[in-house]
């Protein structure tokens, strides 16, 4: 016997359904992108220097936002993870925090396995020597904050599932990069899940501007260490489904590399690459680096299109692999595997 569902029907319950079969990158709009802009690069939070009481006000407002998006908090029933290795009290750092939370994956057999995205949500503070005129304050707004509202916005839209991905996400706000990868370099050392069950990284980097060094880097995403992994299979077709082209560009992609949080996980054995919407730009750590500047526009293609690729990293059934035809990856390599043989 064959039974039809009415279209009234199906729609009447897709509008009660709570949560959405499917994700709805749509609800990801420039409103809600410069809702977090403002204030992860507003003056109040004088330029989240690591250490600062702007940092922690900016880590209070991810681990909100990670609760609204109904993630678990990541440490022992907190979304902090503090950070008190003495290698940072010798570096005269005081109590600075990783912001994390997870998205429990949906099939028996990969749920145990983790996806990563991070960002970092540090920046300069107050600096006298790049002040523009009067204003010192490094606010920040494509370096981090751009990549840090990207990380909130897709944990919003993937939590909203009503069939979670396959795999389990892991979302990790960091501190400390601008000061020497602290952050992920802590992570690193204290995993919240093992490493060896996370199987791929994907960092997000200064996503908000789209005028370079070295051109118009708009409906494009650089990856760094582009052919260390296999990874961009998965990411660029993702990706173009929303307009973006993933680019190899072959003169920044390995030097830039070592220049981001993804350089302490890769060294951790995990497979890890940054994405950023080009490289250098002439506001690149400057006090004019603010919220109202950001080709919202290219960035809203860009967070959808980085949303769909999480989805398609976390539903995919092979891990991403180090490319061992690839020198550069080699230490990378034997990383991965004496995680993975226990040696």
């Amino acid at each position: 016997m064959r039974f039809t569902i009415m279209p009234s029907l199906l729609l009447a319950y897709l509008l009660l359904c709570p949560q959405a079969a499917a994700p709805n990158f749509d609800s990801i709009t420039v409103d809600t992108l410069k809702t977090h802009e403002r204030f992860l690069a507003s003056d109040a939070l004088e330029g989240r220097g690591t250490p600062s009481f702007g940092l922690d006000m900016a880590a209070d407002y991810i681990a909100n936002q990670f609760k609204k998006a109904g993630l678990e908090p990541g440490v022992d029933g907190t979304y902090f993870q503090v950070a008190t290795d003495s290698s940072l009290n010798e570096a005269g750092f005081p109590t600075v925090k990783n912001v994390v939370g997870i998205l429990r994956g949906s099939d028996p057999a990969l749920k145990d396995t983790y996806v990563m995205l991070t960002a970092h949500y540090d920046h300069l503070g107050i600096s006298e020597r790049r002040a523009k005129g009067d204003d010192k304050i490094m606010n920040g707004a494509n370096d981090d904050a751009s990549g840090t509202t990207a990380v909130m916005e897709i944990a919003r839209v993937l939590g909203a599932m009503q069939q979670r991905p396959k795999r389990s996400l892991i979302f990790v706000a960091l501190f400390g990069e601008e000061r020497g990868l602290f952050g992920s370099r802590y992570y690193g050392d204290h995993p919240v899940v093992p490493l060896k069950d996370t199987v791929a990284d994907f960092n997000i980097e200064m996503i908000g501007r789209t005028i370079k060094d070295d051109g118009n880097w708009s409906g494009r995403l650089g990856l760094t260490g582009y052919d260390y992994t296999d990874m961009a299979d998965v990411l660029k077709p993702a990706l173009a489904q929303f307009g973006i082209e993933l680019v190899f560009d072959k003169e920044a992609s390995d030097p830039f590399f070592m220049r981001s949080d993804n350089a302490a996980l890769a060294a951790a054995g995990i497979p890890a690459h940054t994405v950023s919407t080009g490289y250098e730009d002439p506001w690149y750590h400057q006090a004019n680096d603010n919220w109202d500047s950001l080709d919202y526009d290219n960035m809203l293609k860009t967070v959808r299109g980085l949303a769909n690729a999480a989805l398609a990293l976390a539903n995919s059934e092979k891990a991403p692999q180090w490319n061992p035809n690839n020198p550069r990856a080699a230490k990378y390599l034997e990383t991965w595997k004496r995680l993975h043989n226990g040696g």
